[in-house]
């Protein structure tokens, strides 16, 4: 049996070809379970919240196409009238088990602005507290990249992962349509055997898993595991079970050794560094020179305005950019404490010249450290 950690909020993630059982056709009695078994969980889990994929998917149905459109516009028409008619489905499951469900609708721009990503926060935090479970997922009626099976979110595995840093859950719970991570993909070598609990990530682990993009989905194992690891960055532990049966969502819980399990959380980042790590768009860069960046990657220090050399693109106060060296490699990303103007006429200059130069002085720091992600956080 395995030891589970305690856990008051959960994220559980359904892709497409869970929901469609692998056709073009949301499978209702499958939805009707997994309501049942959630029900059934509210009594041990305060909280709940669902990544759910299946807004084209639902679409396609109601349209009476035959297949998944190529053109993006058409993608985009699925999903405006699938989506509704997901939620309804949802809606109704719960329904019948006493259970109300809210739709969000989000978009990588939500994270990327801090006061989007606080205003999700708490209006998730308040259905909780009316005991309401959020239905996720990517608003792919705007959004053009996780349709095109290109980096917004990437797919609702990352999604998934971004929620439970931002909601603070203890546990993700990712449905796959295998029975969790193997050595090599199960359904080319017969000898794939799987991996019951991983400790420590590696660059091994990116090798065993390969990317798949089904008729109805967008996501691999590797974005799963790539997901995992955002998660683990976010202090939130994380399964890969297969999710055919919901019932073995119960039996994870349970501490059945089903699925994999990933057990170790090691230097979790801060919820905020998450946040500049994973979610925020860069809006610009700040080219360092080789002093700065040994302070800021070997000696952990903050970035003052003496060692910046030049700046590229436009913003302001608060906003997140890449931090570069003169090669143009990303040492990471940070949190400026001034404008891409401010920084222009204070870059080569003592922090106490700033207040002379500018008139003002919001920090000696331009990014401080505590607002600063090295780029090791930042790849796969």
């Amino acid at each position: 049996m395995r030891r589970l950690p305690q856990v008051k909020t959960l994220v559980i993630k359904i892709g497409s070809n869970i929901l469609t059982n692998n056709s073009t056709i949301i499978d209702n009695n499958y939805i009707n379970n997994l309501a049942k078994v959630i029900g059934e969980l509210k009594s041990q889990i305060e909280n709940i919240l669902i990544v759910s994929s299946g807004a084209v998917a639902a679409g396609i149905q109601v349209l009476g196409l035959q297949e998944k459109p190529k053109e993006i516009s058409k993608r985009q028409a699925c999903a405006a009238v699938g989506q509704p008619k997901l939620i309804q489905i949802y809606e109704n499951a719960f329904e019948h088990c006493g259970l109300k469900v809210a739709q969000i609708l989000i978009t990588k721009d939500d994270f990327s602005n801090r006061r989007r990503y606080l205003n999700a926060k708490y209006t998730i935090r308040e259905l909780f507290s009316n005991n309401v479970i959020p239905i996720v997922n990517e608003n792919d009626t705007v959004v053009v990249e996780e349709l095109k099976f290109v980096d917004s979110f990437g797919d609702n595995d990352n999604l998934s992962a971004l929620m439970a840093g931002l909601i603070g859950a203890e546990l993700l719970l990712i449905l796959s349509d295998v029975d969790g991570f193997f050595t090599a993909d199960p359904s080319k070598d017969k000898s794939a055997t799987l991996i019951s609990e991983i400790k420590y990530f590696d660059s091994k682990l990116l090798g065993m898993a390969g990317d798949s993009i089904t008729s109805v989905g967008t996501g691999g194992m590797k974005s799963k595991i790539l997901a995992a690891k955002k998660a683990l960055n976010a202090g939130c532990y994380v399964g890969i079970i297969n999710g055919k049966d919901p019932e073995n969502i119960k039996r994870f819980l349970n501490g059945d050794e089903i699925g994999t399990y990933f057990s170790h959380l090691e230097d979790p980042l801060k919820k905020r560094k998450l946040w500049i790590a994973y979610a925020a768009i860069p809006k610009g860069e700040i080219v360092v020179d080789e002093g700065a960046k040994k302070a800021i990657v070997n000696d952990k220090k903050s970035l003052l305005p003496s060692g910046i050399v030049n700046v590229n693109g436009r913003f302001n106060v608060g906003d997140v950019v890449r931090i570069v060296d003169q090669k143009g490699k990303e040492l990471g990303r940070g949190k400026v404490r001034y404008s891409n103007i401010e920084i222009e006429k204070i870059m080569g200059k003592k922090t106490a010249e700033i207040i002379n130069i500018l008139g003002y002085k919001f920090s000696d720091e331009v990014v401080h450290r505590d607002d600063f992600v090295l780029s090791d956080f930042l790849e796969g």
